[in-house]
Parts: structure tokens; C-alpha cells; sequence
């Protein structure tokens, strides 16, 4: 072979291994692949257990059929002055129940949780208290889904009770509510707290118009309803009065899209 030739060749050579050193520092060695994986699984996070939401405690239980029974019900909250009014039951060991319109309660969760927590019940309101009974079909399952998924997303606990707000009803509503499994609840006791706004008067009301197995409605957006809960409490607890939560009151046996106003068979006016 002549002298070109074997330049040639001698290039290509070095040429060659050049090629196979740039090319194996591509590919590490197996031993630092396996490496590199098994540190990286390592710094892999790992899936955290979910976590159950917070549980108020269990109720006392209470037999409404014996004890002299009534449910202190509130409206149209949660506001600012809702928390006074919760340190009020708190201090007298008292549950209610709060039906919720769902604007509000989206705005104030803290208010909420907090209700759930102690051990209040908690209903639906509607989410701009509009009138269900007047109210589309759309309309409804507007104001109650979005009730409902405020609720749930705070508490974790979704509502079996409803409320319609002015107590308008209709077959649409009924319907509706059936299938969200909600019972509608009304009440039996009115101090017209929305239109006189007089403390003493409104714990007069309540506890002239209480007798065993009431509903009783109040609003926890007015301050003067607020002050009067005190006196209430006070004065229906000496009559021997129980306050349980609207479906502590039922028994728990509530069917949904039917129309609860008071329980209708209560103890004697005494205790035995």
C-alpha cells in the first residue's frame, strides 16, 4: 500500500477512537445508573395518608319520646355576631341547629367549622335565600347544590336538612330537595324576630310558645335575638326543657323532601 493509503487508514483509526471515547462518556457505567435510580427513588416523595376532616363529638343521647324536648333552630347566618352567640351555647352546653345561606357561610368558614365542631347541627338555607317555592327548577338545584358543596368543602359533612327560606314551598322544591336528601324543616315556634327587634320580647315569645317536642326559629343575624338566648335557655331549662338538634329531636328518622314542623308526640308537661 502506498503512503497516501496508509495515512488514510491511520486517520480513520484515530478518527474511530475518538468516536468511542466521546460516545462513552454519554452512557455512564451500568453500576452508576443503577445508582442514580435507587437515589432517586429515594428522593421520591411519598404519598401521604389523607386525612379525615375534624369530628365534633358524639351527641348525648337523649330519648325526645320521654324528655321534654326542643330544638332552638337559626337563620340566615353565619355573620360576625354568630360567634358571640356560640360562645353563649358553649358556656350553657348547648346544641342547635343552623341553617346556613351558603354566600355567607363561603364567607365566613371559620364560623362554619366552628358550629360543626361543637357539635351543632348544620342545614341548608339556600345560597342567596332566595324563594325556592317561586324558583326554577335550575334555579333550585343552583341554590341548593352550592349550599351544599360550601358546607361539605368547610366540613366535611353534607346536610340532610333544609330550610326554605320564607318557608315557600312548592312541588319543585319537594322534588328536588328528595333527590339532594334533604328533609324540610319549618318550625312551630315564631318570635317574629326579623320584624320586632326587642330583646324582651323575644325571649318572652319563645318561652311562652315552647311546649315539649317545638321547633323554634330564630335568626342569629340580629343582635337582639342574640341577647336573648340567655334568657331563654335559662328560663326553659328550669321548665325541665332538653335542647337537642332538630334531628336528635326526629329520632334521626327523617325522610327526605318531607315536611317536618314540630315532633308531634312529646312527654307529659312534667318530668315523671
Amino acid at each position: 500500500m502506498d503512503g497516501p493509503g496508509l495515512v488514510r487508514r491511520g486517520a480513520a483509526a484515530v478518527l474511530a477512537a475518538a468516536l468511542c471515547g466521546w460516545l462513552s462518556t454519554l452512557a455512564p457505567p451500568a453500576g452508576r445508573v443503577e445508582l442514580v435510580a435507587v437515589q432517586a427513588a429515594r428522593e421520591e416523595p411519598k404519598p401521604q395518608p389523607k386525612r379525615e376532616p375534624p369530628k365534633p363529638p358524639p351527641a348525648p343521647d337523649v330519648d325526645c319520646a320521654r324528655e321534654k324536648c326542643v330544638a332552638l333552630t337559626f337563620d340566615d347566618g353565619p355573620v360576625p355576631g354568630t360567634a358571640e352567640l356560640l360562645d353563649m351555647l358553649d358556656a350553657r352546653g348547648v346544641r342547635a341547629t343552623f341553617f346556613l345561606v351558603g354566600e355567607k357561610a363561603a364567607e365566613h368558614p371559620e364560623l362554619v367549622r366552628r358550629e360543626h365542631l361543637a357539635g351543632h347541627e348544620l342545614g341548608n338555607h339556600g345560597y342567596t335565600h332566595a324563594d325556592l317555592g317561586a324558583a326554577s327548577r335550575e334555579r333550585v338545584l343552583s341554590e341548593l347544590r352550592r349550599t351544599q358543596d360550601v358546607i361539605r368543602d368547610v366540613t366535611g359533612f353534607t346536610p340532610v336538612l333544609l330550610r326554605p327560606p320564607y318557608g315557600s314551598m312548592s312541588k319543585t322544591l319537594t322534588r328536588e330537595a328528595r333527590r339532594l336528601g334533604l328533609s324540610q324543616v319549618l318550625w312551630s315556634v315564631d318570635p317574629q324576630d326579623w320584624s320586632e327587634r326587642d330583646t324582651g320580647s323575644v325571649e318572652e315569645r319563645v318561652v311562652e310558645g315552647t311546649r315539649p317536642g317545638a321547633v323554634v326559629l330564630m335568626h342569629d343575624i340580629h343582635g337582639s335575638t342574640v341577647d336573648a338566648v340567655p334568657e331563654i335557655i335559662d328560663r326553659l331549662r328550669d321548665d325541665g326543657y332538653v335542647f337537642v338538634t332538630v334531628s336528635q329531636l326526629f329520632g334521626g328518622r327523617l325522610a327526605p323532601g318531607e315536611e317536618y314542623v314540630e315532633r308531634e308526640s312529646g312527654p307529659p308537661q312534667g318530668r315523671p
